[in-house]
């Protein structure tokens, strides 16, 4: 199909960016990569009056340090975050669960603000975030604010970003000496996430120092495995403690059935996956 007209605006400065929202209006539709926004536009399941693209804004791509913190801007495309040797030192999560998005080209149009901006449960990068305890940096006509990522993705597709603010960047408090890894399980390669867990451990001498964990598509929102963590914290790294605290991967999750998973279904995944992602990250092998 072919979409409704609409007006196209690419504005080179993030103010520009949030002016052209607002003069659109509650019908206006940013661009990122476009690897979402552009299917629903020739369903026509969107029909925005304004198109405010932000491909044309230098400010909005690139991998920077800021302290103790890794900043990535909004525009920087998966493929570049997959290349990138900060990410790899101080954030490889993120990198494992971007090499899982869609295929090659996807990865090679597609961006992390968009990626989290658009909200999907069953993205990769949103549970990615919320394991990180990242902060989104966002601009609007009131200036600039940061939201954590735990407050930052409040419902199915939807955010906490009010009508006309822009994802600017997302800073990730960096990490060394964390084992990290993101176990995901779909149908076939580059569909969406059945479920999907990021891990991320600190070992000591033996035992789980500190562990975080999220789960991917286990609600409307990634969901934050807080009793997994408390019960691998302070626990021997062995296979079966790792097994135990798994079993508890289902709290707090509200798992959807659909055509592809029953809830069930995602419910024992869940548990498999936790299983999996955290002794691969921990680097924990059977006695």
């Amino acid at each position: 199909m072919i979409p409704v007209p609409f007006e196209y605006v690419r504005p080179s400065t993030v103010d520009g960016a949030v002016q052209a929202l607002a003069d659109g209006g509650e019908d206006a539709k940013v661009l990122a990569g476009g690897q979402s926004l552009v299917p629903v536009l020739r369903l026509r399941l969107a029909a925005p009056s304004v198109l405010v693209d932000l491909g044309g804004i230098p400010e909005l791509r690139g991998i920077q340090e800021a302290g103790d913190e890794l900043v990535i801007s909004a525009m920087t495309r998966h493929a570049d975050v997959l290349k990138d040797p900060l990410v790899r030192r101080y954030a490889p999560l993120l990198a494992q669960a971007t090499a899982t998005v869609a295929d090659r080209q996807v990865r090679h149009l597609g961006t992390v603000g968009g990626s989290l901006s658009h909200a999907d449960p069953a993205g990769d990068l949103p549970s990615v975030a919320v394991a990180l305890d990242a902060t989104m940096e966002v601009a609007g006509t009131a200036g600039r604010r940061r939201i954590p990522a735990a407050d930052f993705f409040v419902d199915y597709l939807t955010t906490a970003m009010t009508a006309g603010e822009v994802l600017v960047a997302v800073r990730v408090p960096k990490r060394e000496g964390w084992g990290t890894h993101y176990e995901k399980f779909n149908r076939v390669a580059q569909a969406w996430a059945l479920v999907g867990v990021a891990a991320a451990v600190r070992r000591d001498d033996g035992v789980i120092a500190e562990a975080r964990i999220a789960l991917t598509n286990m609600g409307p929102t990634p969901v934050r495995a807080h009793a997994v963590e408390q019960a691998l914290t302070g626990g021997p790294a062995t296979v079966e403690a790792v097994a135990a605290a798994a079993g508890q991967a289902l709290e707090g999750t509200r798992p959807a059935a659909d055509v592809f998973a029953s809830a069930e279904y995602r419910t024992h995944l869940a548990a498999v996956l936790t299983r999996r992602a955290v002794v691969a990250a921990g680097g924990i092998r059977a006695a």
